[in-house]
């Protein structure tokens, strides 16, 4: 079903001024990554980035149909599984709690209707089969990571709270999430639901929705619940903090990081897939589930490149998952391993 808001609704809203002024991150007036230096925008400008996107033909997207598998979740949630529902939407299970991640169901990732890029598979699970929530994390307010026909269905059906970065709120508040279900935390913050633990950690980002930058925050997302612990990369580019992540919250059962849309003109802020390795290294993770990729058409590289890497390069001896949309696995079982995307 096709997002049908008007468009300046989707846009979202802004954050007072001067809304955060104990954010470490927050100053004049944006956030700031923490490495000095890092490179947000290209320096060739978004106009030649969309000339270059209008020449590069079907490069990113799949020859045929992508399958997809069909969920099969259990009546209460595993200590520690995942299904990937595309791109960043994940739906993760840790210590008896289903938490939903960058939950994306719209079929453009675009304020607009029909512009934009569009789906390559429908979504494997329909809103209405979700089970019920504990939580649902965002990492960013880009528009492949908070959806506003997703968040007002999720508000409207389920009574579930949004634990989301500095900013995120000013949106959320636009779109009808009640002040008592939005929880917003800077890099370093914890929130307790019942006892499962979230943790909002660094990311290498940026924010915006339309024309205004980084007056929202990023991150990465930490969950831990029991003896089980997940890492959510959301979307991040490489940086040195994934080590001091990995000694302060690790060992981790499982980790889920980006390992599409790079690009030498952004590589500051996506990770390639060597990198994600890196960083699955340095965090002391077990398993490794790769997103961003497959869905949708974000960047120059073919549609399958990114997986094709990171199995190329992957060590022997990890546990790599690389389910299907759709398919869910536990981390105390086999992982999914089949190369479905040749």
């Amino acid at each position: 079903m096709p997002l049908t808001l008007p468009f300046p609704r989707t846009t979202g809203a802004q954050p007072r001024a001067g809304a955060f002024p104990d954010s470490p991150q927050f100053r004049d007036g944006v956030f700031h990554n923490r490495r000095e230096g890092t490179r947000v925008t290209p320096e060739s400008g978004r106009a030649s980035i969309a000339r270059d996107f209008a020449r590069k033909g079907n490069s990113g997207r799949p020859g045929r149909s992508i399958p997809l598998g069909t969920p099969s979740l259990p009546p209460v949630a595993a200590t520690c599984a995942a299904t990937w529902l595309g791109h960043a939407t994940v739906l993760l299970e840790v210590g008896g709690h289903f938490v939903l991640a960058d939950p994306v169901w719209s079929e453009r990732v675009s304020p607009a209707t029909r512009v934009g890029p569009r789906r390559h598979h429908p979504v494997p699970l329909a809103l209405r089969d979700l089970p019920t929530l504990s939580a649902v994390l965002i990492s960013h307010d880009h528009y492949d990571h908070l959806d506003t026909r997703t968040i007002e269905w999720l508000t409207a059906n389920q009574s579930v709270p949004f634990v989301v970065p500095l900013g995120i709120g000013a949106h959320l508040r636009r779109w009808g999430v009640p002040e008592h279900r939005i929880v917003e935390l800077d890099w370093g913050q914890e929130h307790l639901i019942d006892d499962l633990h979230l943790v909002c950690a660094e990311a290498q980002h940026f924010s915006g929705r339309l024309f205004t930058n980084n007056t929202t925050l990023w991150s990465s997302w930490i969950l831990s619940a029991g003896e089980s612990n997940i890492f959510f990369g959301g979307d991040t580019g490489y940086h040195p903090g994934f080590s001091a992540l990995g000694e302060q919250h690790g060992p981790f059962d499982l980790t889920v990081l980006p390992i599409g849309a790079y690009d030498n003109r952004w590589r500051d802020v996506h990770m390639d897939p060597a990198e994600a390795l890196r960083a699955h290294a340095e965090l002391g993770g077990e398993a490794l589930l790769p997103i961003h990729w497959a869905t949708f058409d974000l960047a120059f590289h073919a549609w399958a490149d990114p997986i094709e890497w990171l199995v190329r390069d992957a060590p022997a001896d990890l546990r790599l998952a690389t389910p299907r949309p759709g398919d869910r696995f536990t981390t105390d079982g086999e992982v999914p391993r089949s190369p479905w995307w040749r």
